[in-house]
């Protein structure tokens, strides 16, 4: 019995000798199977590595070339700019000295406060950008010069006079009063001929232009060799289509409009110029505030002495259209309030309008 028991006492022995050998073998083998696949993955991870790097290195090479480009079309983009300004120069210079043998024309525009002045008067710079050899006289209806007017002129790439004069508050329109009750722009006019008056060697034309009426090119050419008055029909003015001087044989023999076509000169502002040499032979001859509803045109030129036979008509003997009696539409500003009711907040004061 005795000896059966170490029998098998010895076999578990020798199994328990085999099952750690075996466990040794299984885990030399598995350890020698790991460092053989681990040095394959790491030479395959190597390759990636490297392939990846490659790449990075491709993309920062890209990179640094289009730095260079983009550094090269920066300093040909100043260049170009800088030779854009050098032709504009040169352009410009070439352009006064072409038209120094034009007439000159002179255009005053009075200009008031308001939401649309801005508006208006780069509406109209825009046009007479176009235009050679002008000199634009702006008078605000003010007694100081205005910042708005003063840096839009800065920027308006146009020769020009800046001046004011304001009108006296028992002149001025009131809210809600119609255009046509008082005169507008008198003072204004009048600044703008006295200003010319103390010039040295004025010659040219003078043509009084609103700034919220609308032009056709072709008016200024028509207007600059003026002789004397120059006249032409004026659209969308006296509630009709136009209004127009009445020719017979190229002369003036009368007026198309409604309102009182008695008057001597029955016309807009905007549909005669008048030589500056004849505003300087007569240094009186004013716009007058008493000179009554429609007629301050007609009363400037019977003070001048100009008679039907010294108009010179314009437009294709009057019959087309170059200049309209435009009206910018008074702005609503309504919902302002609103915005500060329902949402606490408002338009930006320091924004220019």
């Amino acid at each position: 019995m005795q000896g059966n028991q170490c029998c098998c006492h010895e076999q578990l022995m020798m199994i328990r000798q085999r099952l750690i050998y075996i466990y040794f073998a299984g885990t030399g083998l598995a350890l020698f199977w790991i460092f053989v696949n681990f040095g394959t993955w790491c030479e395959d991870n190597s390759d990636y590595l490297e392939l990846e790097k490659k790449k990075v290195q491709l993309l920062q090479q890209k990179t640094d070339t289009q730095r260079l480009e983009i550094d090269v079309l920066k300093r040909l983009n100043d260049d170009t700019k800088l030779d854009l300004t050098r032709a504009e120069k040169k352009l410009n210079s070439l352009v006064i000295n072409n038209n120094k043998d034009i007439p000159v024309i002179y255009l005053i525009t009075p200009t008031h406060g308001r939401l649309e002045q801005k508006a208006d008067l780069t509406r109209l710079s825009y046009t007479l950008r176009l235009v050679p050899n002008i000199h634009w006289i702006i008078v605000e209806d003010l007694s100081r010069k205005s910042d708005l007017v003063t840096n839009f002129l800065a920027n308006c790439k146009l020769p020009y006079t800046h001046l004011f004069v304001a009108t006296p508050d028992n002149y001025k329109l009131k809210e809600k009063d119609p255009n046509w009750l008082k005169p507008r722009g008198v003072l204004q006019r009048n600044k703008g001929l006295q200003w010319l008056r103390n010039q040295t060697g004025v010659t040219g034309v003078v043509y009084f232009a609103d700034d919220d009426n609308t032009y056709d090119l072709r008016i200024f050419e028509e207007m600059r060799y003026t002789q004397r008055v120059s006249v032409w029909p004026v659209g969308l003015v006296g509630d009709l289509k136009y209004e127009s001087p009445k020719l017979r044989n190229k002369k003036v023999v009368g007026w198309h409009t409604y309102w009182k076509p008695e008057r001597k000169f029955a016309m807009d502002m905007a549909g005669f110029a008048i030589n500056a040499r004849l505003l300087l032979e007569h240094p009186r001859a004013e716009f007058r505030m008493t000179a009554g509803r429609g007629n301050l045109e007609s009363d400037l030129l019977t003070q001048l002495g100009v008679e039907w036979s010294d108009l010179e008509p314009r437009a294709e003997d009057c019959t087309k259209v170059l200049v309209w009696h435009t009206r910018t539409e008074k702005s609503s500003l309504k919902n302002e309030g609103k915005m500060k009711t329902y949402y606490n907040t408002s338009s930006d004061i320091n924004i220019e309008v």
